[in-house]
């Protein structure tokens, strides 16, 4: 379902009335899909699910991270993170090694296969991001990063 303009509500607190055009997290969550679905499409045929796609991510940027730290950084329920990877050591993408620090602490480490795959998925993922941007101005993109980095930040403090 694709978001369209439409003609501003008069924002009135005691109507009931929400539509989904009025809704930042509808919104939001509505663009995430589409990203998603195309993410998800793109990066198939390298063998690379979605939910590989988000530790990968993160483990480009620091790899070597504890469990903990990188189902902080995805998001995701510490039991999801070790399901998923056991399915990543089994693609041979991640092993995962004791700390040398603390014993009960696992640490993640990227393998030489899913190190060549950042040279090939991050420019897929960056083209999806400017056919997104289609039509959008660079002023436009870097007010809505703006703006909804604004307001990520005013939800995270609400989480406290």
């Amino acid at each position: 379902m694709k978001a369209t303009r439409k003609k501003k509500s008069n924002g009135s607190a005691r109507g009931i009335e929400f539509p989904p055009h009025d809704s930042a997290g509808y919104l939001v969550r509505d663009a995430h899909r589409a990203f998603q679905h195309l993410l998800e499409k793109r990066i198939a045929p390298y063998g690379v699910t979605r939910g590989q796609w988000y530790f990968l991510r993160v483990l480009w940027t620091q790899d070597g991270l504890s469990q903990r730290e990188l189902s902080e950084r995805v998001g995701m329920m510490e039991p999801t993170t070790v399901i998923a990877l056991q399915s990543m050591e089994k693609a041979g993408l991640v092993r995962r090694s004791r700390s040398a620090d603390d014993k009960r602490r696992a640490q993640v480490w990227l393998t030489p296969k899913a190190k060549r795959l950042k040279q090939r998925l991050l420019p897929v993922a960056r083209h999806i991001t400017m056919q997104a941007r289609e039509g959008v101005t660079r002023a436009e993109f870097e007010l809505f990063r703006d703006v909804i980095a604004r307001m990520t930040t005013n939800l995270d403090r609400l989480k406290r």
